[in-house]
């Protein structure tokens, strides 16, 4: 259900960006703005491990430095069949857990200490369980072409905007006013709606990633108790928030900046109750 939820996001995505390509000047503007989001997410999905472990500070560990969260790790990639990621570690008491890279052969997994720390050794497995699960389901990989969708929708509403204010739109005809403020209204709605669907296929890969994770280690209690003590701690050491940071908040199990979210459209994951049924409808 989640997988069909995220094609039809997908799709209306696509849908929104030709017809917003064709109404701004045939495939010549679309195609432009298509190909500047491509270049400017191609470094995002292939370096996109690099800069976020950079920008948390993250340092890798080895068996020996990090044991029990090692064999945790290694014990579910065995499970699921898949390679063995790099594991890291973020100095920060604040609960919470990322996983990032372009395939499983590229994956890195990485806990804060504050949920080393704060999980039981159950409640960990569901949180490593999940984060694989977003690495089994090629979320990175997803996110990434959401993302040039948006942005070539945001490009393209830009250039509609910029050709409204230079007189791009035609001439004085109350036909071409008329066309000027129907191109300045879809440049600013266009833009908002695919925000939305971006975020709605954030969400909706997190409750995959839930129920895969949960599938894999065989403990959908577990992950649900885990996301009731991962929000509660962050409530009370949350990260410190930075323009940078935030826009890697989807990356977490959960998002970990305290009081960021005002409603749930523009939330980058699912609100936690819903969460704690789906996984308690599992059992």
């Amino acid at each position: 259900m989640n997988a069909l939820k995220t094609t039809m996001l997908l799709a209306a995505l696509t849908g929104l960006l030709l017809f917003f390509g064709q109404m701004l000047g045939g495939n010549q503007g679309l195609v432009v703005a298509f190909g500047l989001a491509v270049v400017l997410n191609f470094g995002s999905y292939f370096f996109s491990d690099r800069i976020v472990l950079r920008l948390y500070r993250a340092q890798e560990v080895t068996e020996a430095e990090a044991p029990r969260l090692y064999a945790i790790v290694a014990r579910l990639t065995q499970k699921a069949r898949m390679p063995m990621p790099r594991v890291f570690r973020i100095p920060t008491d604040t609960p919470n857990a990322f996983a990032t890279g372009r395939s499983p052969k590229h994956a890195v997994v990485a806990a804060t200490d504050g949920i080393l720390r704060l999980l039981s050794e159950e409640e960990l497995e569901g949180v490593m369980a999940h984060e694989l699960a977003h690495v089994q389901n090629r979320d990175i990989l997803i996110s990434s072409v959401v993302a040039t969708l948006a942005g070539a929708i945001a490009m393209l509403a830009s250039m509609v905007r910029w050709g409204a204010i230079f007189g791009g739109f035609g001439g004085r005809g109350s036909d071409d006013r008329s066309n000027v403020f129907a191109a300045l209204a879809m440049a600013i709605v266009a833009p908002i709606i695919a925000l939305l669907i971006q975020l709605a296929v954030s969400r909706t890969r997190e409750f995959q990633a839930d129920a895969s994770g949960a599938r894999l280690a065989g403990n959908p209690r577990a992950l649900a108790s885990a996301l009731r003590r991962i929000h509660a701690g962050i409530q009370t050491r949350p990260l410190a928030a930075t323009p940078g940071r935030e826009a890697s908040a989807h990356l977490f199990i959960a998002n970990p900046f305290r009081g960021r979210t005002f409603v749930n459209l523009f939330s980058t994951h699912p609100p936690l109750e819903e969460r704690v049924a789906r996984l308690d409808a599992m059992l």
